[in-house]
């Protein structure tokens, strides 16, 4: 599995954190995020993890800054991306199953690292469940 992650200066210690977390678990990461605490604009950073989830380079998308919220706007502007603002593993696993989300975006400033690598843990490991839910999926797009 080959999973793309992001992140603006707010999420630069998670990232490390889930880069290292997935690479353990023999994941491939490719890291589009900044390493720097210093601020940065997050578009810059989180544009590459969607092109790659949209082009299909990448299974997932990993993205991180201080609320979640520009980072998930960022990524919901590319075609075939349904990026997921989460912050809990059940709003997550909800996300995965029912929405066939493939972006999670995290709010660094808003959960804790054991509860964010819980969320990865989970949108990773939990299948999209089709049936009913693919109706729905079908009609998000709109181009």
């Amino acid at each position: 599995m080959k999973i793309a992650i992001g992140n603006d200066h707010a999420g630069t210690a998670y990232k490390n954190a889930i880069i290292k977390h997935l690479k353990d678990k023999g994941l491939k990461v490719i890291n589009h995020g900044t390493d720097l605490e210093e601020s940065v604009d997050y578009p810059d950073f989180i544009h590459p993890v969607a092109q790659s989830v949209s082009e299909k380079k990448v299974d997932f998308g990993i993205i991180i800054c201080g609320s979640g919220n520009g980072a998930a706007m960022t990524a919901n502007k590319h075609k075939q991306v349904r990026c997921a603002l989460c912050w809990t593993k059940e709003i997550v696993a909800l996300a995965r199953a029912h929405n066939d989300a493939n972006i999670l975006s995290i709010p660094a400033r808003f959960t804790s690292l054991p509860q964010a690598i819980e969320m990865v843990d989970t949108f990773l490991s939990t299948q999209f469940e089709g049936g009913r839910h693919q109706n729905r999926v079908n009609k998000i797009a709109c181009q």
